[in-house]
């Protein structure tokens, strides 16, 4: 059964199950990682069906729906992150690094990837690695008489550090698909590794950074994916302001800092400018 420690973090565990009832949760579920112990069978995923084996680990955002369809006994933990967790309101999270955390999930909801629900790993030891800390917190969480907070913390940073990482590496544009390695996959992966920090992603500082000059950087961007490299950063940044309007209730001048802007009223201008829509507008529109 699910238990809650953690204020909207909820762990399930079921063991051996020929049958999976829907979720009292599912419907206010934020981010929610699904590890299958053992067992087969098949997993419907917005109306498509895909298969699930032993050792398989899925990720499931916001508006998901999925129900699980065993063909032989099945053993799962689920982690699930509620929409309200990321609020400032819940006073049990001050302490949690739930920012740092924000942030890792919002690489996964702004993945070109997160359609390829069943996770792949870059190696079988990060695989191993997540299998062991989700085991890990699972234990200690479900512990009905005691549980170590800090082992349970730590490891949901690891764990979702660990899903971020490997859903970068299998997240590559439809233009450098069969390039993984290529440069300028290479440079968009820095840029969203070093979104907030604006020094980082000047001209200058990603032309020594790819070993390349100043004056040339920009016209090699722009050749392999038809966008400026100032627009394309502009973009991703102004994506990540919309996930933090969706999902959280920081205020305007805390996002404009976090990610670069002067101040509100120039984030809002920038916007405003790119999106068509004000930064309150936008807001109110998600009521």
């Amino acid at each position: 059964m699910p238990r809650t420690i953690i204020e909207n973090i909820v762990i399930a565990q079921y063991k051996s199950q020929t049958f999976f009832e829907f979720c009292k949760y599912t419907t206010i579920r934020f981010f929610e990682i699904v590890y299958f112990e053992e067992g087969s069978g098949t997993i419907k995923i917005n109306g498509k069906t895909v298969n699930y084996t032993s050792n398989s680990i899925f990720v499931f955002i916001p508006d998901d729906i999925y129900i699980v369809n065993p063909e032989t006994a099945t053993s799962t933990i689920a982690i699930k992150f509620l929409k309200s967790f990321f609020r400032n309101n819940n006073s049990q999270n001050v302490k949690l690094p739930v920012n740092d955390w924000f942030r890792k999930i919002e690489e996964i909801l702004n993945s070109e990837s997160h359609e390829l629900r069943e996770m792949q790993f870059e190696t079988e030891a990060d695989r191993s690695h997540l299998v062991a800390l989700v085991n890990m917190v699972a234990t200690e969480y479900l512990n009905k008489q005691s549980f170590d907070i800090f082992i349970i913390q730590n490891s949901l940073s690891v764990i979702l550090h660990l899903i971020a990482r490997n859903i970068q590496f299998i997240n590559t544009s439809d233009s450098v698909k069969e390039v993984k390695s290529s440069k300028i996959q290479q440079i968009i992966n820095y840029i969203h590794s070093n979104i907030y920090n604006s020094d980082l992603l000047s001209t200058k500082s990603l032309a020594e950074e790819f070993h390349m000059a100043d004056n040339y950087i920009s016209e090699y961007f722009k050749k392999h994916t038809d966008v400026s490299l100032k627009r394309y950063i502009i973009n991703y940044k102004l994506k990540l302001v919309e996930t933090r309007l969706k999902y959280t209730d920081l205020q305007y001048s805390e996002i404009a800092i976090e990610l670069g802007f002067t101040d509100s009223s120039h984030l809002n201008k920038t916007f405003q400018s790119y999106k068509g829509i004000s930064l309150s507008a936008f807001r109110a529109s998600l009521a």
